[in-house]
């Protein structure tokens, strides 16, 4: 077999393998159902949920055992926005959250009656994200996960005494015969006329033009019972019968063409058996571009000329079986192309505000009047707007409360920002900076679109002056933090102790209402470009005071955009997060001896002042003073804690250990000491000062410096050995944990002394 066969009878193979299920009788479709019911009775809103689930990865929760926790979790949409489009949507933390949210509100039933808007500023994105999220639910509808069933009907035509040649009117049968003596051809006496498309010589197909799911054709009285037959008294048997999931298969009726030919079937037949035998299930296959399952509609898209569709062939042999073209009509409007679809309006405005308007009854009704028959709308209805697009549905007021607004603004998320950054110019970018520059390029850009006053922060935090070192005055810094999952280490333990669910999720909720002004994603990829083209230099890293000269001269330009003070309070931020790194590259400590320390306190806060024991964890003998309980606590507590708050820590351990980690933690689960809550919490607390202290006795040998400047050079070998490995260490430990260069990582510990940082944060704390 030569290249071209090979590939060709490839390329056959695979295509005949896709979308090539053959429809199967309704007894094998209920087998199917009774084996895999949650996969098999779905409506859209649940198919439309699983896809979201099946694409999104769940990101690690970063504080696991947080009892405040809200489940703000770093969801990955990667598979779902940015693999495999032509054009990648990048979804913060915020959206993530907020899509994952309405997910799970459509999957429980919260999803009738409505339309799901999703307005955001241009530029955001809006509408890559509709025709990403379409295009995966279209690949979704095609593989097994996503496999549903509509029905087709196959009416065997002997049961009716029928014939192909009787189902033709005489009309049709000399138009035909017209054309082919026009033609040259001469059909004869033996001539029979070609079948419809989906007929045989023995039955013809009517497929549903709803894409009602087979069971709908279970009258919807005896249906409950049916199932109850069906399926065994397992868990989902339970959920089918008691939650919301699963309403719509006891509520919902069949369309009026599959209920009308169940009636008129069953009135010529006797038998319902015999009527459920021309019932068969075939994959519900979506297409787009065909309008099949899913349709979007643009502003400019012209209205439908024929509100009514229907099949004059296919009513026509309906009429010969039955006999009465009264029986069944054969008719259905556009939205039935996306029944148990989705039905989708790119932008408010022109013709798609007709559109929405025109929805308003389908919607808050749940059917649509054709001619004379109802017709069943159950679609999920999509949009995307701008926001001042809101004003064409001024004159609807009867219609916003069917509507449901999600939020897309420009990203708010700075490390969603910097991928955008990284998948526009390459990941190869990030050699040129050194670590946390472009996270704080992300910050000037964010700072811009984030609403300058924040009440559910200055009532959390109260005086923002306390944190000038770390954070700017509106708490914007803060707040990104939050946004990006993180709870910043330098918020005293007040305050993190204060910071709870509720105020959470105030403060996401605050989101709801930021990110439409600013700099767009369009300006913030232009701008990086600029900055990026300007300093990016083979010989040297783009640092700190690269980025605040850009950004200075850009405020002078854009009269003053960014927030005033922001860039300064960015640089003390930039100063704090790099000395703790340097602090941490140069921790070295003997773990074995903290825990130690850390087992006997947690057993002498049992005992009073002046009392001698032998503790039970380590075996070492104890003389229990307040200079021992001193000498411990300040490796546990900050600087300037008075003596009241010491006490009342020592108590609130004293109290855990009694209440929790003693008779539950140890006596109950059998736990060692180092694996208790208060042993780790303590622990952590206990190398988190230790850390804090680690640059003193470096900073006071001069030939630190000179040894980092000289490091990986002929006279870094002239050090004496101590420094030489401390030096090293140091080094070694920026360049695994925290991804600097040799140069860069020589640049940011020159920095920290010559700025005397340690110094710096020493008084604020």
């Amino acid at each position: 077999m030569n290249n071209f066969e090979k590939a060709f009878s490839n390329l056959n193979i695979s295509m005949g393998e896709r979308d090539q299920r053959a429809a199967i009788p309704f007894k094998d479709f209920l087998k199917l159902l009774s084996e895999k019911p949650g996969l098999i009775m779905r409506n859209i809103f649940r198919t439309f949920h699983d896809m979201i689930i099946s694409y999104v990865d769940t990101g690690e929760d970063e504080y696991p055992d947080d009892p405040e926790s809200i489940h703000y979790v770093g969801y990955d949409c990667s598979r779902l926005f940015i693999e495999n489009v032509d054009n990648p949507f990048f979804a913060d933390r915020l959206f993530s959250n907020r899509l994952i949210n309405l997910a799970e509100a459509l999957r429980h039933g919260a999803q009738q009656n409505k339309i799901y808007i999703f307005e955001g500023p241009p530029g955001c994105g809006k509408s890559t994200f509709l025709n990403n999220i379409l295009r995966k639910f279209e690949e979704y509808s095609h593989s097994e996960e996503g496999l549903r069933y509509e029905t087709i009907w196959r009416i065997n035509r002997k049961l009716f005494g029928t014939s192909i040649d009787a189902e033709i009117a005489p009309s049709a049968e000399k138009l035909i015969q017209l054309l082919l003596k026009t033609a040259g051809g001469n059909p004869g006496k033996n001539y029979k006329p070609s079948h419809a498309p989906g007929s045989t010589d023995e039955f013809i197909e009517i497929p549903c033009p709803s894409h009602d799911n087979p069971i709908m054709i279970i009258p919807k009285h005896f249906r409950r019972a049916f199932f109850d037959d069906l399926f065994k008294n397992d868990e989902f048997k339970f959920i089918l019968s008691s939650e919301k999931d699963y309403a719509w298969v006891f509520r919902d009726t069949s369309c009026t063409v599959c209920s009308s030919l169940y009636s008129a079937l069953l009135e010529n037949l006797k038998e319902p058996e015999k009527v459920f035998e021309m019932i068969y299930a075939q994959p519900y296959k979506f297409n787009r571009r065909l309008g099949q399952g899913i349709s979007v509609f643009n502003p400019g898209d012209k209205p439908l000329s024929r509100p009514v569709l229907t099949n004059e062939i296919l009513q026509q042999k309906i009429n010969a079986i039955l006999r009465d073209s009264n029986q069944v009509e054969y008719i259905y409007s556009r939205y039935a192309k996306t029944n148990n679809g989705i039905y989708a309006l790119m932008d408010i405005k022109s013709n798609n505000t007709e559109r929405l308007i025109e929805l308003h009854n389908v919607i808050s009704e749940g059917v649509h009047k054709v001619e004379d028959v109802e017709e069943n709308v159950n679609t999920l209805f999509l949009a995307v707007m701008n926001p001042e697009d809101k004003a064409n549905l001024k004159d609807s007021r009867s219609f916003l409360d069917r509507i449901e607004y999600i939020n897309i603004p420009y990203v708010m998320d700075l490390n969603t920002e910097v991928k955008i950054y990284q998948s526009t110019f390459g990941k190869h970018i990030e050699g040129n900076f050194l670590p946390q520059v472009i996270a704080n390029f992300a910050r000037m850009i964010i700072s811009t679109r984030l609403n300058p006053e924040s009440k559910a922060l200055l009532e959390w935090i109260g005086t923002p002056e306390k944190y000038r070192l770390y954070c700017d005055k509106n708490l914007l810094l803060l707040k990104m933090e939050i946004f990006r999952g993180v709870i910043p280490t330098w918020l005293t333990g007040e305050d993190r102790k204060r910071f709870t669910a509720k105020r959470r999720r105030t403060i996401i909720e605050e989101s709801n209402k930021e990110g439409s002004k600013g700099i767009s994603g369009r300006d913030s990829i232009n701008l990086f470009n600029e900055f990026y083209s300007i300093y990016a230099k083979e010989d040297k890293l783009i640092n700190m005071s690269m980025l605040c000269k850009f950004f200075e001269h850009y405020q002078q330009e854009k009269n003053n955009i960014i927030p005033e003070g922001f860039l300064d309070s960015l640089v003390c931020m930039y100063d704090y997060n790099i000395l703790q790194e340097v602090k941490e590259a140069l921790y070295l400590y003997n773990e074995e001896q903290i825990s130690t320390h850390i087992q006997n306190y947690i057993f002498a806060i049992n005992f009073e002042s002046g009392s001698v024991a032998r503790c039970h964890y380590t075996g070492e003998k104890l003389e229990i003073t307040e200079e021992y309980f001193r000498r411990i606590e300040n490796f546990l507590l900050e600087k300037k804690i008075d003596d009241k708050s010491r006490i009342a820590f020592r108590k609130d351990a004293q109290k855990e250990y009694t209440s929790k980690t003693l008779t539950q933690e140890i006596m109950t689960e059998e736990k060692p000491i180092q694996e208790t809550e208060l042993y780790q919490k303590l622990m952590e607390r206990y190398v988190y000062n230790l850390k804090e202290k680690v640059l003193d006795p470096f900073l006071e040998n001069e030939n630190f410096r000179r040894a980092i400047k000289d490091f990986d050079e002929e006279d870094f070998k002239t050090y004496d050995k101590k420094i030489r490995e401390d030096v090293t260490f140091l080094m070694n430990n920026l360049y695994s944990r925290y991804n600097y260069s040799k140069k860069g990582a020589k640049e940011i510990c020159i920095y920290v002394i010559d700025k005397d940082l340690t110094r710096k944060y020493a008084s604020a704390s």
